[in-house]
């Protein structure tokens, strides 16, 4: 029987753990469920994160530092330098985590803003884990090549996809990001509109999916925002009428009732994104997903079984008139398969024996 591992995890303090209702950052939310996860397994989890945060499993080390959001010192300072505050503070708390490794002697240090860490994990001999959660272009493609020179660390990646760029990195694993299930519960029955979801920027493709709504003529619901700025009042806004309509934005966790009401979900995305959140949200509900064949749309979606990927906006529009053609159940079906939290928890629990030896 294999021993129980030593595992220090930690992802932000710019927020406690898990976050308010109203924000929304995928990263700190894998980390919450990965880290208690574990923690429900038997392995030792020490979770850095801010003082407000709660935890049930896994042990808090907070070295007594508040949310960064709740500092009230920094309140200030925070609408002109927040990446330089963030950057601060996320740093302080892993130099702090690569001190008490040199008591602790950690199995694993489990590292999310991988930015943050590459200077500090060549200087012990305990394994770092990075989990990629941007796409591998630009400036992040520079800094990731980096981790070649250090061989304590590890990378894992969120698709396979994700990974074509710098396929030559000391990736460990794939492990696919899992969702609460209790939270996107299913519905056989929607209602006749479609909906889209996301940031008011162009990578995502609002606007192509109110134009398909138009085109295709059905209803279509947003959710997102902010709902301000250039993309907003010139791709948006002007287009809102009684079959385009703008709900505002939700709540992470009334999301899932936003989704299951649909008859599918609308995502033309532009960029290479590494995993899908939103697609797996919505199959869980029973929601088929409409997107382009970007990203990990092909490793999420099963084209023709738990939605259409496309090519082009005439795709969508062709997509949204075939939507019945996709049995709901098979959507639930593919996420609980793949995509729960016992899943993923399973996979990064695989992945650190491998880099442990054991």
């Amino acid at each position: 029987m294999k021993r129980k591992l030593k595992i220090a995890i930690f992802c932000t303090n710019e927020w406690p753990t898990p976050p308010p209702q109203n924000t929304f950052y995928a990263p700190l939310w894998i980390a919450y469920y990965v880290a208690e996860g574990l923690a429900k397994r038997g392995h030792k989890v020490f979770y850095f994160g801010s003082k407000e945060s709660r935890l049930k499993y896994a042990k808090l080390i907070s070295f007594g530092m508040p949310a960064i959001k709740y500092n009230k010192k920094l309140t200030p300072l925070i609408p002109r330098n927040n990446e330089k505050v963030v950057n601060f503070y996320e740093q302080l708390m892993i130099s702090n985590i690569y001190q008490m490794d040199k008591k602790e002697k950690f199995d694993i240090i489990h590292i999310h803003p991988y930015r943050r860490c590459i200077v500090f994990a060549p200087l012990t001999r305990t394994p770092t884990v990075v989990t990629i959660h941007d796409p591998i272009k630009g400036l992040q493609k520079y800094m990731l090549s980096w981790t070649k020179k250090f061989p304590q660390i590890y990378l894992i990646s969120l698709s396979n996809t994700q990974r074509k760029l710098l396929p030559k990195l000391n990736y460990i694993a794939t492990v696919y990001n899992g969702i609460d299930l209790k939270k996107f519960k299913f519905n056989k029955k929607p209602r006749n509109f479609f909906v889209a979801a996301g940031r008011f920027i162009p990578e995502k493709g609002i606007d192509l999916a109110v134009s398909a709504a138009k085109k295709a003529k059905v209803r279509l619901k947003i959710a997102g925002g902010p709902a301000r700025g250039h993309f907003w009042e010139n791709k948006i806004k002007p287009y809102l009428n009684k079959n385009i309509k703008y709900v505002g934005m939700i709540d992470y966790l009334k999301m899932g009732n936003f989704y299951r009401q649909a008859k599918g979900l609308l995502y033309p995305h532009r960029w290479q994104e590494p995993f899908g959140l939103v697609f797996i949200e919505a199959m869980a509900c029973g929601t088929p997903v409409i997107a382009f064949d970007r990203g990990s749309a092909k490793e999420i979606i099963k084209d023709g079984k738990t939605g259409f990927i496309v090519k082009n906006f005439k795709g969508i529009v062709k997509a949204i008139k075939k939507i019945k053609m996709i049995d709901r159940k098979e959507c639930q079906k593919r996420v609980k398969e793949n995509f729960t939290i016992e899943k993923m928890v399973e996979n990064y629990e695989k992945a650190f024996y491998k880099i442990a030896k054991l």
